[in-house]
């Protein structure tokens, strides 16, 4: 079976191509690099020639409210219709958990946009939303850097392991399309600002991470609900410690 890897060099993406191709799939690791560009379409047709499955697990290199909204609707607007022109029997999509509760922040409206997109198409659909991952904990910190401080809101975050991310989405790859939604967290419920000063001490780190529930995550002002998942998501095996161990031993 021929499954495509929409940025399939990157963090998930290259975790994701490893476990399919261990697993016998021929899987295309598709980049710019690569000669693959979903957002001008260059490359698309012949890449997925062929392919039953495509995922979707590239980001925008910019962040700006309409740099990142071009990304998405454009890349979404061409892997849609070459799919639908090759035949594609699946389309998964990497999402973010409380997409619908964040969009003050130019980046959720614009992970928003790429799912109705995704929704209305008419390729058969999975979109898989994923709580924060541990390896965004360094950035999470520097946005709320506050002189020698770090602001950050106290509410409750739910992160994950990259690892657990890429196996969660080899899952639902493999599986039949769901035309909805599935969620994905880790295992451990805790606190944003308490995760975040634990990751600083255990970095060497010395700066102060100051709980203040006015603070914004990249212009959205959180509460328990905002970053959790709903009932039933699927939870990975990796706890901050555990991913802390692991992280150390590959640096």
């Amino acid at each position: 079976m021929k499954i495509v890897v929409i940025g399939g060099t990157g963090l998930i993406g290259s975790k994701l191509v490893n476990l399919l191709r261990l697993g016998g799939h021929d899987v295309l690791a598709a980049s710019p690099a690569s000669g693959i560009n979903a957002v001008t379409g260059e490359g698309l047709g012949d890449a997925l020639a062929g392919a039953q499955i495509v995922v979707d697990v590239a980001n925008s290199p910019s962040f700006e409210d309409q740099a990142v909204l071009e990304f998405f609707e454009k890349s979404g607007r061409n892997l849609l219709a070459a799919e639908v022109a090759a035949g594609v029997q699946h389309h998964v999509a990497l999402s973010v958990v409380g997409t619908e509760r964040l969009l003050d922040s130019g980046y959720f409206r614009a992970k928003m946009a790429q799912e109705k997109l995704i929704k209305a198409g008419k390729v058969p659909y999975t979109i898989v939303r994923s709580t924060q991952f541990f390896e965004f904990l360094g950035g999470i910190a520097q946005s709320g850097a506050d002189g020698k401080a770090v602001r950050l809101s106290p509410a409750h975050v739910q992160p994950i392991s990259s690892d657990d991310v890429a196996a969660a989405m080899a899952h639902f790859t493999l599986g039949a399309p769901l035309d909805g939604m599935a969620e994905i967290a880790g295992p451990e419920r805790v606190g944003l600002a308490a995760l975040v000063q634990r990751y600083l001490t255990a970095i060497g780190d010395d700066r102060e991470v100051v709980s203040d529930a006015d603070a914004l995550y990249f212009g959205v002002r959180l509460n328990d609900r905002s970053l959790t998942p709903g009932e039933q998501p699927r939870l990975g095996k990796v706890g901050f410690e555990a991913w802390l161990a692991q992280s150390k031993k590959a640096a």
